[in-house]
């Protein structure tokens, strides 16, 4: 990785998504929400499934609709969805992504603050954080619960900026999803896009400040940063 101008702003901050970021839950996600449509009696394309990673609820169940129309059971699906997801999770299949302790070792490391900002409900972000035991590890927490708009807007970044007490322009935020790497942008943050399921694309590329195959290239983009800055 080269260093270019926009690197000369010292980071401050780094706020995290959650899901398939910090964790690897959206394979487990995607199977929950096409054995959900199995037990309703519809057939949940994973490609479509894919629609909804980094999405907030309210995306999710406009997505459903959109496709199979009013009359579907939307209420019952997203229960049952949440109950297989559930079950995954609390059977042991939900690990932590490679390089999260390391990262956060470095941040601490450095005095850097951090935040997550996810679009998962609060209840659901405590009880997976809470497997992984690194709630405690982050300043503040932002779920789709604390914000009048999900990603792609950027509400929860700022909100999560203003938490920790940063200008966005000095946070940078760590996302896998598009809707994900769009929201900061809007913000008008850095992101580093750390690919899960969805490979990137030309936009991707474009709109990110890089995309990085693991978090262990965030640590070294860091160490970049802070001799670009000194």
């Amino acid at each position: 990785m080269t260093v270019d101008a926009q690197d000369t702003q010292p980071i401050e901050a780094v706020i995290f998504d959650m899901d398939g970021l910090l964790l690897d839950t959206e394979t487990l996600a995607m199977d929950a929400l096409v054995t959900a449509g199995d037990a309703l009696g519809y057939d949940m394309p994973r490609e479509f499934c894919h629609l909804m990673i980094g999405a907030p609820a309210d995306r999710c169940r406009a997505l459903v609709v959109e496709k199979y129309g009013a009359e579907f059971p939307l209420a019952r699906y997203f229960e049952t969805q949440e109950e297989h997801l559930r079950a995954l999770v609390d059977t042991g299949r939900m690990t932590m992504k490679k390089g999260v302790v390391e990262l956060l070792d470095d941040l601490d490391r450095r005095g850097i603050r951090r935040a997550i900002a996810t679009s998962s409900s609060r209840a659901r972000t405590e009880h997976h954080l809470g497997l992984v035991g690194i709630a405690q590890r982050f300043a503040h927490i932002v779920t789709r619960d604390d914000v009048a708009r999900g990603k792609p807007n950027p509400d929860p970044f700022l909100k999560a900026a203003e938490l920790l007490g940063v200008a966005p322009a000095a946070c940078l935020v760590l996302e896998d999803s598009y809707n994900g790497v769009r929201a900061a942008h809007a913000a008008g943050m850095r992101v580093i896009m750390v690919p899960d399921l969805l490979d990137p694309t030309e936009e991707m590329r474009g709109t990110a400040h890089r995309v990085v195959q693991d978090l262990h290239d965030v640590i070294r983009f860091l160490e970049e940063n802070a001799t670009a800055t000194a």
